[in-house]
C-alpha cells in the first residue's frame, strides 16, 4: 500500500467529527451555526465546554469549505483544553487532535497530519485504552449529535448511555442523557415509570446549578396536569429567579407557560430571550406557538365581529415569527409546514399549496420529519380547502410514520373527531368505523380494531377492510 492509503486507514480509525458520519445533507448549517454561536456566548467562562463547541464549529466550517477557519477553531480548542488540564496529552484532547489530523490531511500537510496521529496514539497508550472506551470522547460524540441534527438524537442517547456506564456520576453526561431522552421519548408513562422524568431528576442531582434542566423537568411534569403543577411551577420560578437572563431558561419557560395557558407571560419571556439571541429560530418558533394559543383563546370567546381584527393582528404575529424562524433555519420543516398552513388560513391557497409541495419534496429527500408535513397538510386540507377525504389520507400517513410523535397523536385525535362526527350524523357510516379501526390497528390494539372493522363491513362492502380484518384475526390467533 502507498503512503497515502496507509495514512487514510489510520485516519479512519480515529474518533472525531470527521469519522462520526455527520452527513452534510442531514444538517441545516445556518441553524447549526446559530446554535453554536449562541453556545459560545453562553459558555464564555466554561473553558472545557467552549473547547468542545469550537471543535464542533470547526467541523461546520470544514463542511462550508473554509479550511483555514477550521484550523483556527481547532487551535483555539487545543488552547482551551490545555488551560483546563495543563498538559499536552490529556484524554480530553483525543477528539481535537483527531480533527487536526484530518484537516491537515485535507490541506495536504502530511507531516502535521502524522504528528497529530502520533499524539492520539500516545494518549491512548498512556490510558491503556482505545478512544472509543474513553467517556469524555463518547460524551463529546453525544453532544455533537444533539447539536447537529434531530436525525442524530437516537445516536446521542446511545452515546450518553454508554458513557454513563463508564462514568455514572458525571454531571455533564447525566445532563446530556436527560436532554437526549427529553427530545426522543414521547410515549405516555406514569410519573413513576417515566424514564425522562427519572433521568431529569438524576441530572439535576448531579448538576444542581443547571436551571435549564429544572425547566425541562417542569415541562414534562406539566403533562400530568394538576397532580404535578405545584412542583412544576416551583421549579420554573426557581430557574427564572436564579437565571433571569439565560436565553435557554427563558425559551423553555416560555414553552412551559404556553402549556399552562399563561400565554402572555410566555410571550414576555420569549421576547426577552430574543433580545439575547435575535437569530434563534427556536425562540421565534416558540413565539409563533404562543401567539397560536392566544389566537385559539380569542376565537373561543364571543362577539365575532369585535374580535376579527384582533385575530388578524395575532395571525400576523404568528406569520412574522414563523417567517423569521424559517429565515434563520431554512430546513426547519415544522416551522415551514406551519407557515404554509397559516398562508392557507389567509386564503393564500396557491402560495400555501406550492410551499407544501416544496417541503414534501425536501422531507422525502432528507428523510426527515415527513410525518410532520403530512399532519400540517391534513390540517390545511381540512380547514382551508374543506377536503375531508384528503385530510383523512394525510392524517393516516402521519400516524403510520410516527404515531408516538406529537403530530401522530394530534393526527389520531383529528381522525377520531372526523369519525365520531360522521357517526353522530349517521350511525351506519362504514367508513367512519373504518377510520376508528385504522387508529386501533396502528396503535396495536387488535381486538378493538377487529370490532371496528367488523362494524365497517356490516355497513358496506369494502375489500380493503376485509383484507385487513382477516390479517388482524390471523395475528390475534397466532
Amino acid at each position: 500500500m502507498d503512503h497515502d492509503t496507509v495514512l487514510k486507514i489510520k485516519l479512519d480509525q480515529l474518533e472525531c467529527h470527521f469519522t462520526w458520519a455527520l452527513i452534510k445533507d442531514d444538517l441545516d448549517l445556518p441553524s447549526v451555526l446559530n446554535r453554536l454561536d449562541e453556545q459560545l456566548k453562553l459558555d464564555y467562562d466554561k473553558k472545557e465546554t467552549l473547547a468542545r463547541t469550537y471543535n464542533a464549529l470547526a467541523y461546520v466550517k470544514f463542511l462550508q469549505g473554509f479550511l483555514e477557519e477550521t484550523l483556527s477553531s481547532l487551535m483555539t480548542s487545543v488552547q482551551l483544553y490545555k488551560e483546563c488540564h495543563e498538559e499536552e496529552f490529556h484524554k480530553a484532547l483525543i477528539v481535537t487532535y483527531g480533527n487536526l489530523a484530518w484537516i491537515n490531511y485535507h490541506m495536504k500537510n502530511y507531516t502535521e497530519c502524522e504528528s497529530y496521529l502520533q499524539k492520539v496514539q500516545k494518549i491512548n497508550k498512556n490510558f491503556s485504552s482505545e478512544s472509543l472506551s474513553v467517556p469524555e470522547v463518547i460524551g463529546e460524540k453525544g453532544w455533537t449529535f444533539l447539536k447537529f441534527s434531530r436525525k442524530y438524537y437516537e445516536r446521542a442517547k446511545e452515546c450518553f448511555k454508554k458513557a454513563l456506564d463508564l462514568k455514572p456520576e458525571d454531571g455533564e453526561l447525566n445532563a446530556g442523557y436527560a436532554i437526549a431522552l427529553y427530545r426522543t421519548e414521547y410515549e405516555e408513562f406514569t410519573i413513576e415509570n417515566s424514564t425522562v422524568i427519572k433521568q431529569l431528576r438524576r441530572a439535576i442531582e448531579t448538576n444542581p446549578d443547571d436551571d435549564v434542566l429544572k425547566v425541562l423537568l417542569a415541562i414534562r411534569l406539566s403533562k400530568y396536569k394538576r397532580k404535578k403543577y405545584r412542583e412544576a411551577d416551583s421549579l420554573v420560578d426557581e430557574a427564572i429567579e436564579r437565571s433571569p437572563d439565560h436565553p435557554h431558561v427563558m425559551r423553555y419557560a416560555g414553552k412551559f407557560f404556553r402549556y399552562r395557558g399563561c400565554v402572555d407571560r410566555g410571550i414576555a419571556l420569549l421576547t426577552k430571550a430574543l433580545e439575547y439571541s435575535p437569530n434563534s429560530s427556536l425562540t421565534h418558533h416558540q413565539l409563533a406557538l404562543c401567539y397560536k394559543r392566544k389566537k385559539i383563546q380569542l376565537l373561543q370567546e364571543g362577539n365575532h365581529h369585535a374580535r376579527s381584527s384582533r385575530v388578524q393582528q395575532i395571525r400576523d404575529q404568528i406569520i412574522f415569527h414563523l417567517e423569521m424562524a424559517t429565515t434563520h433555519a431554512p430546513c426547519f420543516i415544522t416551522a415551514i409546514s406551519d407557515l404554509a398552513l397559516h398562508y392557507g388560513e389567509q386564503c393564500e391557497i396557491p402560495r400555501a399549496e406550492e410551499m407544501f409541495q416544496m417541503i414534501f419534496k425536501t422531507a422525502k429527500e432528507k428523510n426527515d420529519n415527513l410525518h410532520v408535513v403530512h399532519f400540517y397538510y391534513a390540517e390545511f386540507q381540512l380547514y382551508c380547502n374543506r377536503r375531508e377525504a384528503l385530510a383523512i389520507k394525510h392524517y393516516m400517513e402521519c400516524l403510520k410514520i410516527h404515531q408516538d410523535s406529537p403530530e401522530g397523536q394530534k393526527s389520531a385525535r383529528g381522525l377520531r373527531k372526523i369519525a365520531w362526527k360522521r357517526i353522530y350524523k349517521n350511525t351506519q357510516d362504514g367508513e367512519a368505523y373504518g377510520i376508528l379501526g385504522f387508529i386501533h390497528k396502528e396503535k396495536g390494539e387488535k381486538s378493538q380494531a377487529v370490532e371496528c372493522y367488523e362494524k365497517a363491513l356490516s355497513y358496506g362492502d369494502n375489500d380493503e377492510y376485509l383484507t385487513i380484518l382477516c390479517a388482524l384475526r390471523l395475528s390475534i390467533h397466532k
